[in-house]
């Protein structure tokens, strides 16, 4: 016999083990639509890249990632828990957040900047210490990042790739099964943001069930562990899946509306703006 149709007034869940699934999600703003029929699941393992024209609605479906927006309509699922039915401040602590614009403007450490991470806070609490633990937790996130030996250098003096790989040790710091990057390279030169892509792979390999979703416009900007991909334009989604199927020069295209050359070498992805009147290769 067939199980009965689940009623309304039973919970939905997320499908299989997913990390974070969005479904038929809508998302309006005084009366504007900035996202429509949004749908896609994150699995552990898998590394996500949301790619779009500025405006797409690519940081309002990270923002319904991070428990920070809920949807207008339909189910937004992160670690599992249903947004609108869980307590959001705790959820957030279980989620790693990667923002180049961390509004630290005192001289923290690099170590007390990645501590912070444990109390989900810009500065450090009052009366609040460190257990022996929890410091030499955050000395070998330091070390996986690639700042062994600066540990104790102020955040006002560093560079903004040193900032970056700061930022995603402290991201790290509660062991989240879920990491979010916004921009991560934003304001990087080309040798700081490849040694933070290359930090990313690591971090990546160092924690094979880690999922993670990046947000960028620029596809030279993606890891070479990148695993899938969604291509966002006004608001809707035009391809989503592997990332070696979606990130191909008619998709991208399609979603910038320009005539765009997509090249992958060495596990990378190039972008190459065509002139006018040239059509590419498909």
């Amino acid at each position: 016999m067939n199980a009965p149709a689940p009623t309304s007034s039973e919970p939905l869940a997320p499908t299989g083990d997913a990390v974070l699934e969005l479904r038929d999600v809508r998302f309006v703003r005084h009366g504007r639509v900035i996202l429509d029929d949004i749908g896609f699941a994150v699995r552990p393992g898998e590394h996500w890249a949301l790619i779009g024209p500025n405006g797409a609605g690519k940081s309002t479906i990270l923002a319904l990632c991070g428990a920070v927006q809920h949807p207008s309509s339909g189910e937004v699922f992160v670690l599992g828990q249903r947004l609108g039915r869980v307590e959001l401040r705790a959820l957030r602590r279980s989620i790693g957040h990667v923002n180049p614009r961390h509004p630290l403007g005192s001289a923290l450490s690099i170590r007390e900047v990645v501590l912070t991470g444990l109390t989900g806070t810009v500065e450090l609490m009052l009366r609040w210490q460190p257990t022996p633990e929890e410091r030499e937790r955050a000395d070998s996130f330091i070390a996986l990042l690639g700042l062994d030996g600066k540990a104790a250098e102020p955040w006002t003096t560093l560079s903004q790739g040193e900032r970056g790989r700061t930022l995603i040790a402290r991201a790290l710091m509660t062991d989240p099964k879920l990491l979010l990057l916004d921009e991560p390279s934003t304001g990087l030169d080309v040798a700081a943001r490849e040694q933070l892509l290359e930090t990313l792979d690591v971090v990546r390999t160092a924690h094979p069930a880690l999922a993670s979703v990046l947000v960028t416009h620029h596809l030279e900007e993606l890891p070479s562990s990148t695993t899938h991909a969604l291509l966002l334009a006004e608001g809707r989604i035009t391809a989503v899946g592997a990332a070696a199927e979606v990130l191909t020069t008619a998709n991208v295209t399609a979603a910038f509306e320009h005539p765009i050359e997509i090249e992958h070498r060495f596990g990378r992805w190039h972008a190459r703006s065509l002139p006018r009147g040239q059509t590419p290769a498909l």
